[in-house]
């Protein structure tokens, strides 16, 4: 079977309990490929009782992977990323006909889905607990970690896969089990890459596809446990709203607007290739992309020039072509994106280079990657999620003045620093208000450390020991072999450790 029929083979379904489903909704979600605007699939807006079935069967399916010793759940769990770095080419296809970016980015995503899973296997059957020296002699006192249960993964459409593998291979190693709502754009592809967990108990991670409903759904459901979401700031605060009437956990990753500085002793060639990548990365829709550039005023002018002269260089086209570039994910992402530019055109902001639709391209979400001066701080361009390919740039004075205006955003995701002042360096470490901090080399993570934001960026952590805690519960456990009396603090209390107002006046 060619990729192009599986699009209409996983077309309607479900993955429950180790298989495809066709579902019985008759909603159906039309999937457009954002380079050609072909109708490529479709998705199923499951029903009520599919997605309560899906439940059900994923709370049976956790006890028995429970059941199997940590270091066969770890083993499990490398084989699934091993199938994934043998077939990353086939997910990748799926990724770029989907969500647009170029093949290149998708298959380094999907690469990055087998290093977390290989990470958390390891982690998942080491980290499970620790011993404290007792406080009575005889005893023995430690803490267990446990699985939550069931946990509920809601998902962007611009990681499909990768933000999937960060949250689930956390999951899978605490002993839990997963359901997966992917997005209803990029579901196809996250539908297909399901079958490399066909050799885990069955039902153990299941896709359900749909609209908002269905997420809610799985959000409301008491018999869910924990729920890892990425996307919009108020669709995450109705989310841990919801959470916090059973005090389910959640883990949240919302929105970004991170910060480029830009000092005198950067290296330009360098900082500004690094600004393009930063800022044009699946076209803009990357959390972490830099979305305000502050630079400092004695270069940049140069740093303007340099950037434009880059950013013209870049290919703009279909992702299963030699691009750099590929659509935005949705023309509705791109309505969108090309209202916020005419606003900051309105606001006094210059277009250096960019801003409009590409020459060529009649068919497909592309826009052109623009560079804007003369942007004032207070520019709404500067001050939320623009989620697009922009790179804005506000003259500062000093490091001061760039460290200030960093921190006055309501967001606190990542940001970014080029320079070779160790003390602008070691300022920004413990100045910037970031969950993350890349100084000369952006945008960059690491499965060993954490990734997360502070402020309006949500809470929680993935990745690193902090990701695997977010699906854990410690259990505090005492033990007395000798099951001896505690007459030491039991009752009756003794007399002599009773009132005495003599010894107390």
């Amino acid at each position: 079977m060619s990729l192009h029929q599986e699009f209409d083979r996983l077309s309607g379904k479900l993955y429950v309990d180790g298989a495809y489903l066709k579902s019985g909704a008759t909603e159906r979600i039309a999937v457009i490929d954002p380079a050609t605007e072909d109708r490529i699939g479709e998705i199923a807006n499951a029903t009520e009782q599919e997605v309560e079935n899906i439940i059900d069967i994923a709370n049976s399916a956790r006890k028995a992977w429970l059941a199997i010793d940590p270091r066969t759940r770890s083993t499990m769990l490398h084989e699934v990323a091993a199938k994934i770095r043998r077939d990353k080419a086939i997910y990748g296809y799926f990724m770029t006909r989907e969500e647009g970016k170029p093949f290149k980015e998708s298959v380094d995503e999907t690469s990055w889905c087998a290093t977390a899973i290989d990470y958390y296997a390891e982690l998942g059957r080491n980290d499970v607990g620790r011993i404290a020296g007792t406080t009575v002699p005889g005893q023995f006192h430690f803490s267990v970690k446990e699985p939550l249960g069931t946990v509920v993964i809601i998902l962007p459409f611009n990681f499909p896969l990768v933000l999937l593998c960060w949250e689930l291979a956390a999951a899978l190693a605490a002993g839990n089990s997963v359901i997966i709502k992917p997005h209803e754009q990029t579901s196809i592809t996250t539908l297909k890459f399901a079958e490399v967990f066909n050799d885990l108990p069955s039902g153990l991670v299941q896709v359900v596809t749909g609209g908002p409903r269905v997420a809610q759904h799985l959000v409301r459901s008491k018999k869910t446990h924990c729920v890892a979401y990425t996307g919009s700031v108020p669709i995450a605060q109705e989310i841990m709203k919801v959470c916090a009437d059973t005090f389910k956990p959640a883990l949240i990753e919302a929105s970004g607007n991170d910060p480029f500085i830009v000092m005198p002793s950067a290296p330009m060639d360098v900082a500004v290739r690094a600004a393009a990548f930063a800022a044009y990365l699946n076209c803009g829709q990357v959390c972490t992309s830099a979305e305000r550039f502050y630079v400092h005023d004695s270069i940049h002018d140069e740093f303007v020039e340099r950037l434009v002269a880059e950013t013209r260089k870049l290919r703009i086209g279909n992702g299963l072509e030699n691009v750099d570039i590929g659509p935005m994910a949705t023309h509705r992402q791109r309505d969108r994106f090309e209202a916020l530019l005419a606003r900051a055109r309105q606001e006094g902001a210059t277009f250096a280079t960019g801003g409009g639709r590409p020459n060529g391209l009649n068919h497909g979400w592309f826009i052109e990657p623009a560079v804007l001066t003369n942007v004032s701080p207070e520019s709404e361009i500067l001050n939320g999620e623009s989620f697009g390919p922009v790179a804005p740039i506000c003259r500062v004075k000093s490091f001061d003045e760039a460290l200030e205006l960093a921190n006055r955003s309501d967001f606190g995701l990542g940001a970014n620093l080029y320079s070779r002042d160790m003390g602008e360096m070691m300022r920004a470490v413990s100045e910037v208000e970031s969950g993350m901090l890349w100084i000369n080399a952006p945008i960059l993570d690491n499965d060993a450390l954490p990734f997360g934001g502070r402020k309006l960026s949500g809470v929680g952590r993935q990745l690193g020991p902090e990701g695997l805690a977010q699906f854990q519960s410690s259990k505090y456990v005492v033990i007395d072999p000798a099951a001896a009396p505690q007459d030491f603090w039991w009752f009756p209390y003794p007399n002599a450790e009773s009132y005495d107002k003599t010894k107390v006046e």
